[in-house]
């Protein structure tokens, strides 16, 4: 292992120790000042968040700006891998491969800082709050992306094997919808039926109608999920409830078929209600924009890989995921790629999904990180 890997390995199971939940990330982020501050002069934004801007000494003003950004944020899960770096915050975990993006960007931005590239100015964000939280969000509102030309990010992921680089022209992770759906009826005794309005019978019609919303109402070309994940209503075998709630997810690659699905589904809820006899309401939250990429940040990332790295074994280029990421905020403002790095590695086991309790990756993912962030910097120099 050499030095560089070694040192990406101790931070990154540093971090792996101490995970903390969205906007609490406060010892996670005073172990990254505290090592970005010896080459670097840190600048905080959206509270537990900051970020670094690195130019070349004595040169002109940069006239472009590259974002590259590592996320920060842990899971509420009580970790079970049994390692001897695993969290020691219990009821939190690295989950997702967020300890590895820290350590990736913090070490490229380091090794970039002796020498960066020529003619830009390279800003490195350390983002809160990416897991619902509306990290990404805050940031731009308090003024990261203003001067920004182009975005980049990167997502340790464990769904590739270790050596392959998804860059993808287009929606690489889909945008994510909470939904939220009340049934309200009359109750009664569940032997005397024809008195009520069943609000469990009209919420299992709407669970099935809305299947066709995938089959029947998005272009086969478009893909959609439609999920819903959780049923409440009633507590006695012979009761008929007032009332059933629902949750779910929806999911697409683009905003306008987002909306065509929310159409869809509010008008299969109004025909199950005038059908039942009951009243449908829909919530409808955007949690996650879509993560699309610019078709020329994502030829120059796959150009920057190519001749700059070495390691990897495959490019994908029509790799994507119905998983969500908030990046998408910051590409919905300026152009931009992201990146999803192959973790896996099965003959060592490490196949766990991410947000799994068991979830671990193949740490030489890492370096192949930490030199993605330093080539698609050194590409967009010389772009």
């Amino acid at each position: 292992m050499s030095d560089i890997e070694s040192e990406l390995v101790t931070l990154r199971r540093t971090l792996h120790r101490i995970p903390e939940l969205a906007w609490r990330e406060r010892e996670t982020s005073q172990v990254l000042r505290q090592y970005v501050g010896r080459w670097g002069e840190v600048k905080p934004i959206a509270n537990t968040g900051f970020y670094v801007d690195l130019v070349r000494p004595n040169a002109a003003p940069p006239e472009r700006t590259i974002l590259l950004r590592a996320d920060m944020d842990a899971l509420p899960i009580h970790e079970e891998t049994g390692l001897a770096w695993a969290s020691t915050h219990p009821g939190k975990m690295h989950a997702c491969g967020h300890d590895g993006h820290m350590a990736s960007l913090a070490v490229a931005g380091r090794l970039l800082s002796a020498a960066p590239p020529e003619g830009v100015r390279l800003r490195l964000l350390f983002q809160p709050s990416e897991e619902g939280g509306g990290g990404a969000l805050a940031c731009i509102e308090e003024g990261v992306l203003e001067g920004v030309d182009v975005a980049f990010g990167i997502h340790i992921w464990n769904e590739l094997p270790l050596g392959t680089v998804a860059l993808t022209t287009g929606g690489i992770m889909a945008g994510v919808v909470e939904l939220g759906i009340e049934v309200v009826g009359q109750g009664g005794h569940g032997a005397i039926p024809h008195r009520t309005r069943d609000p469990v019978v009209a919420a299992a019609q709407l669970v099935t109608a809305l299947q066709t919303v995938a089959s029947r109402r998005v272009a086969p070309v478009e893909p959609v999920v439609v999920t819903i994940g959780s049923i409440h209503g009633g507590e006695a075998f012979n009761v008929i409830p007032n009332a059933v709630s629902l949750r779910g997810t929806v999911r697409a690659f683009s905003e306008p078929v987002l909306e065509d699905v929310e159409s869809a589904v509010r008008a299969i809820a109004a025909g199950v209600a005038m059908a039942t006899g009951t009243e449908i309401s829909v919530a409808w939250k955007l949690s996650t924009r879509p993560t699309v990429n610019d078709g020329r940040i994502a030829g120059l990332a796959r150009a920057a890989a190519e001749e700059r790295m070495q390691g990897f074994t495959r490019i994908a280029t029509d790799y994507r995921t119905m998983a969500g990421e908030d990046f998408g905020e910051i590409l919905r403002v300026v152009p931009g790629c992201f990146a999803l790095v192959g973790s896996q590695n099965v003959a060592r086991g490490l196949t766990e999904p991410h947000h799994s309790p068991r979830f671990e990756f193949d740490e030489a993912a890492l370096m192949l990180a930490c030199d993605l962030h330093r080539a698609v910097a050194a590409e967009f120099a010389e772009s």
